[in-house]
């Protein structure tokens, strides 16, 4: 299901921009700091959530497990918590 919204880009700054609010953010649940797609054609775009991206870690589990033994793991320096961190 599609709805036609009228609205009108006006000057933001120094550019543009275009206010979402009513239906343009509550349908598609928008809030504040939501990430989009802004797909643009020659005659508009069309914005959509974003999809959400794992992480790209520079090393491989393998990587940083390479070379580790018990002495290269520094355990003794493994922070213990306190009865207070733990007792809910």
């Amino acid at each position: 299901m599609s709805h036609v919204i009228h609205a009108k880009i006006q000057r933001w700054g120094n550019g543009l921009g275009l206010r979402v609010a009513g239906p343009m953010r509550d349908i598609p649940h928008f809030s504040p700091d939501t990430e989009v797609e802004v797909e643009i054609f020659e005659d508009g775009f069309r914005v959509k959530r974003a999809s959400p991206t794992l992480p790209v870690f520079p090393y491989s589990e393998q990587e940083l497990l390479e070379g580790l033994s018990p002495a290269t793991a520094h355990h003794e320096l493994i922070a213990l918590p306190s009865a207070s961190e733990t007792d809910y």
